[in-house]
């Protein structure tokens, strides 16, 4: 299984942020999934595929060019922990009216595994290196 559980790391990644496939996102994700550190509008955790996908949406309007590389990945029990490196351009809405600026930032991920699907993922990505880069103040 810890084979396997990487690799349903490495695919939600290539398939669903560096192809933009929304398709892998019902493929990969628990219809009942919780997502920590990842929030609507209202500051509520996103639950279930349907709630990620207009994130999904907004960020990939923002960066069409996404691209996320996992230079780590350890398996324990049905836990997945994975290092990533971010690149991306923002040439797209979505967050803040283009910048056309580019960006490089690093994240880690933690995700529980149910049924051969990602159950619960805990997210910490340096959103405040990426806002930094793109010359966005913060209040």
């Amino acid at each position: 299984m810890p084979d396997q559980y990487a690799t349903l790391a490495h695919h939600w990644f290539e398939e669903v942020w560096n192809q933009g496939r929304e398709s892998a996102i019902d493929e990969l994700m628990a219809e009942d999934a919780i997502v920590h550190g990842i929030t609507d509008d209202s500051g509520n955790e996103l639950r279930g595929p349907a709630q990620f996908k207009p994130f999904f949406h907004k960020f990939r309007a923002a960066f069409p060019d996404i691209r996320i590389t996992i230079e780590d990945a350890m398996v324990d029990g049905d836990r997945v922990a994975v290092r990533c490196l971010v690149t991306a351009t923002h040439t797209g809405p979505g967050l803040t009216p283009p910048t056309n600026k580019a960006a490089r930032f690093t994240g880690m991920c933690f995700m529980r595994i149910k049924d051969g699907k990602i159950a619960e993922g805990w997210n910490n990505f340096d959103f405040l290196s990426l806002y930094q880069q793109l010359g966005m103040k913060l209040s």
